[in-house]
């Protein structure tokens, strides 16, 4: 079921209904706080010292390993919604049997790998995860195919991805709620690493935590590190996306919007009986098929 809208302040607004009952709901207009929430962000306004800052940049990479440490494979569900949600997954095939050769940046466990060499037996994956830890959990796993799939470590920020993949190769990249955990002002380095692994035309496929999400409201004082980015108990570090913000950041690295929307839904906990609000920004972005862009470093 899907139902359309459209205003003044919000455009081509798309909702359509969950399979647990609840609503989800696709455009252009961020959520509305209630008073309550707005009062609480207003006054949330301390932010870490630059000292522990400084600290959680340089232990980031620690910080993920230890979160995989504790909760193994098991945090995070299989996102077999990946091919629902991005159909660009089969529709960027000339034939229905074209191999597709995938980046998944910043691949976690697998939840989303697996599902997708499962579903469609024609995908090359590579995969590449911060954490050293995840990659070999990445491997360990019986669906692991070394002529199906290239894991390997890697920060998005600093290393290369042309010491692993050949440069205009990959058909599709996947980037899901990974961008959010990484620094703000370094973010526009893994936009430019990807981009040189991208074929002309092709594009990246991006969902993330988006403003007013949730789990932006949940955090304690204490907890803000800038402007929509926090840090969680365990150091781990979550940034939510303005709909512009993501918008200017990919067009600075020299990408072409294609699709740039939030996705509000809602995720129902009936033992509890509650509704919670989740906010994701759902984005496809291209690179151009002739290059004008010059990168300057």
């Amino acid at each position: 079921m899907f139902q359309e809208k459209a205003s003044a302040n919000c455009l081509n607004i798309v909702t359509t209904s969950t399979e647990d009952g609840a609503f989800q709901q696709k455009g252009h207009s961020a959520r509305v706080l209630s008073p309550e929430e707005a009062e609480k962000l207003a006054k949330d306004q301390v932010l870490v010292s630059e000292f522990k800052q400084l600290k959680l940049e340089k232990e980031a990479q620690k910080n993920w390993d230890l979160f995989y440490k504790r909760n193994s494979t098991n945090f995070f569900k299989d996102r077999h919604w990946t091919t629902r949600e991005f159909q660009e997954l089969k529709a960027c095939r000339e034939f229905a049997d074209q191999k597709l050769t995938i980046l998944e940046a910043g691949c976690g466990v697998g939840n989303c790998l697996f599902p997708l060499l499962e579903e469609d037996m024609n995908i090359f994956a590579y995969a590449c995860d911060f954490s050293p830890r995840a990659v070999e959990y990445v491997k360990k796993n019986a669906l692991y195919n070394t002529e199906r799939c290239k894991v390997f470590q890697c920060d998005l920020t600093k290393d290369d991805l042309l010491d692993n993949i050949p440069a205009d190769s990959v058909d599709v990249v996947t980037l899901i709620f990974v961008l959010s955990a990484i620094h703000p002002e370094k973010m526009h380095l893994v936009l430019r690493n990807i981009y040189k692994v991208l074929k002309p035309g092709k594009c990246v496929l991006f969902r993330d935590y988006g403003l007013y999400d949730h789990a932006m409201l949940r955090f304690k004082s204490g907890s803000k590190l800038g402007e929509n980015f926090y840090v969680r108990q365990d150091g781990t570090r979550s940034y939510f996306f303005t709909e512009e913000f993501l918008s200017q950041l990919f067009k600075a690295e020299g990408y072409e919007q294609v699709v740039n929307e939030y996705v509000q839904r809602e995720t129902v906990n009936r033992k509890e009986d509650l509704r919670v609000p989740r906010v994701f920004l759902q984005s496809k972005f291209q690179k151009p098929f002739s290059e004008t862009y010059i990168l300057v470093d």
